[in-house]
């Protein structure tokens, strides 16, 4: 069962509170949500509608509806209950069941939701377990919150500084009036003055650091001495070409706008500055996290068989406090002899051949702490095979010509080995001026008009759905301009079955805790 996303919506069709639970476009969901009134019938009895590619599971809360997007593949008893819980939620934080008493709180029915419901599975909880852990204070909102507070001091500190800048050079203005500097040069220099351009000067100064001969008495001897020549053009063009910047931007988000509203994802460029960067990546929060991480490389005959298969994992480590770097990593790997391994050159060779721990050469030299990006890498390995069982996802396409039209035909198979999630085909087509003719899909569906390309999407992949198709109909075509196709997918198991099974520590007291994340990614997989 895959919810898609839930929401308590007006009989009219007005979404009061929505919750997303899976990877899709904001548009895709506002469409769907503004579809549900339409297929609403009054006076039936049924308590779900079903479409070509959703389930609509529902129940009327007084002058509401208590709504579940689901795939048309979930359970629908487990559909029921879910919803079940959801409407013994929803009164616990809102008295009042209208429109005013839902979108007071609003905030609280999402929280809840997300205690019921996870990345589109059910939760076994109750009621009383949803109360409680939405009452639970979050670790990762208490160092977000420290995070934003430093930030406002900083802010703080640097507006105090701007203003005892301000004041010395008034100050030291207040001294050249003293001074008997009446002519016409110093009054000039004291107008560009008022006028901002030592405020202009000091920002510079701030930005840059501020060298030794850029301090505001300076300014002003040099705005003395220049009394008669205007300002330079190096203090002028800031200004103007900021304007032709801002004019260029303002043309140029209206453009992205436009391009969003049409359905197009955009992927902004943004260049971030050094504070933004360090603000952008969460810190760890536990105290020892290992990933399992494995990169797939295959490359499929569009005729059948397997030219490529490439595996390669890497076990990586990141420790948040050096003291709990005194550690050893007890781990476990599957039975495939085929899978050769290599540990890091400081790692003790003869300790992990006999025992599968992990440890240091010398056990006085702790781990590093604090590593940025993937962590510490401790241990890799690679699985190159030929037999195309291995293989967890196959793809077959059958485009047939037939008279001014080519029908394609594209199913998939998925080995039971994995549960794959978030599966995108993209299949490249000849340039077209209006989307394809999608006959029949299971899953979903897009087209993108930019690229040409026809991408298939698949939530999930289980037990459930090991199989699926897709037809449409393009203007004829030569069938090689369908390739390659590329696939792109995740998975929470990997080849290696790599797990850890404890940490041991060198020093005395308890083993620290420690997070293990698995994965598995597609690096490139291809039908060519």
């Amino acid at each position: 069962m895959v919810v898609l996303a839930a929401s308590i919506t007006s009989k009219s069709g007005k979404a009061l509170v929505s919750r997303q639970f899976v990877d899709m476009s904001r548009i895709r969901i506002e469409g769907l949500l503004a579809a549900f009134p339409k297929l609403v019938g009054s006076g039936k009895q049924h308590t779900y509608v079903e479409t070509e590619n959703v389930r609509y599971v529902y129940q009327p809360i007084e002058s509401l509806y208590l709504l579940l997007v689901t795939n048309k593949q979930s359970n629908i008893l487990e559909d029921l209950d879910t919803l079940r819980l959801l409407s013994k939620v929803v009164p616990e934080y809102s008295p009042s069941l209208d429109e005013e008493g839902i979108c007071k709180n609003a905030f609280e029915l999402i929280f809840a939701f997300d205690e019921a419901i996870s990345l589109g599975h059910k939760e076994n909880v109750t009621v009383a377990q949803v109360k409680q852990y939405c009452e639970m204070e979050s670790h990762e909102e208490r160092l977000h919150k420290l995070v934003l507070q430093s930030k406002i001091n900083e802010t703080k500190d640097a507006m105090r500084r701007k203003a005892n800048e301000i004041d010395k050079s008034k100050i030291e203005r207040g001294k050249l009036d003293k001074g008997g500097f009446s002519s016409m040069g110093s009054m000039g220099s004291l107008g560009r003055m008022d006028s901002g351009y030592v405020n202009d000067t000091s920002i510079g100064n701030n930005t840059f650091g501020g060298g030794s001969g850029f301090g505001l008495s300076s300014d002003v001897d040099s705005f003395s001495s220049k009394s008669k020549g205007r300002p330079s053009a190096a203090v002028s063009a800031p200004s103007k070409g900021m304007g032709m910047k801002l004019g260029k931007s303002q043309k140029a988000n209206q453009f992205l706008e436009s391009l969003k509203a049409e359905g197009e994802d955009i992927v902004e460029d943004v260049r971030p500055s050094a504070n933004s960067s360090r603000s952008a990546v969460a810190p760890p929060t536990d105290p020892i996290t290992l990933t399992t991480e494995e990169k797939l490389n295959v490359t499929l005959k569009r005729d059948g068989g397997l030219s490529n298969f490439d595996v390669q994992g890497t076990l990586s480590l990141q420790i948040l406090n050096q003291d709990d770097g005194f550690i050893q990593v007890q781990i476990e790997s599957g039975d495939n002899p085929e899978i050769k391994f290599k540990t890091h050159p400081n790692i003790n060779k003869e300790l992990f051949a006999s025992e599968n721990i992990l440890g240091s050469k010398d056990p006085n030299r702790p781990f590093p702490a604090g590593q940025s990006g993937d962590g510490l890498g401790l241990l890799k390995w690679r699985l190159q095979s030929k037999d195309e069982s291995d293989v967890p996802l196959t793809i077959n396409c059958w485009p047939s010509v037939s008279g001014n039209e080519t029908d394609v035909s594209i199913e998939y198979e998925a080995s039971s080995t994995f549960d794959l999630q978030n599966v995108v085909i993209s299949v490249p087509l000849p340039a077209l001026r209006e989307a394809p003719t999608v006959k029949n899909v299971d899953g979903e569906w897009r087209y993108d008009s930019r690229n040409s390309m026809l991408e298939w999407s698949i939530l999930l992949i289980d037990d459930s759905n090991r199989s699926g198709s897709m037809e449409f109909v393009v203007p004829s075509a030569d069938t090689s301009a369908f390739f390659p196709i590329s696939v792109r997918f995740s998975a929470t198991s990997t080849f290696s079955n790599m797990k850890v099974v404890s940490i041991l520590p060198l020093k005395d007291g308890a083993a620290p805790k420690f997070a293990q994340r698995t994965q598995l990614l597609t690096d490139s997989y291809q039908v060519v």
